[in-house]
């Protein structure tokens, strides 16, 4: 692991997104919420947050991490036709958040996969990526 200590702790915010291509008829059962495992995007929202949480357990060099703020918004997108996942992650400290909102991001789109696999095998999660960090010496980040 780094050394961070000589650090000074800043406020740090990270934003990331990613997308979980599907089947418009998939989409359209996940919107009626008729998905034999349940609420498709409440338990993707709960298991990306709890991801964030735990990042630091899964994936061995990054810091634990106090985190202030963990967001995960998934909004069905008929143009896709998919789900699009954002995660936004802060917390004040020495090191930043991108790793926890692209864990919350990734795991998310994987909850998503994973509950509606039933309907559909050939569903494609794509374009994980950091839209937005701030904080810290490299500053503001924007990677639209």
């Amino acid at each position: 692991m780094m050394d961070v200590g000589a650090k000074p702790e800043t406020e740090r915010l990270a934003v990331a997104r990613g997308e979980v291509l599907m089947k418009a008829e998939t989409l359209d059962l996940i919107r009626a919420g008729s998905m034999k495992k349940g609420d498709v995007l409440t338990v993707a929202q709960i298991a990306g947050i709890a991801a964030a949480k735990r990042t630091s357990d899964l994936i061995p060099l990054c810091h634990p991490l106090l985190l202030a703020h963990i967001d995960v918004d998934l909004a069905l997108d008929a143009a896709l036709p998919g789900v699009i996942i954002t995660a936004t992650v802060r917390t004040t400290g020495r090191t930043g958040v991108e790793m926890e909102a692209l864990t919350a991001v990734a795991v998310a789109a994987l909850t998503v996969y994973d509950m509606a696999k039933a309907a559909e095998k050939t569903m494609k999660i794509q374009n994980i990526r950091l839209v937005e960090k701030r904080g810290g010496q490299s500053g503001v980040v924007i990677n639209p």
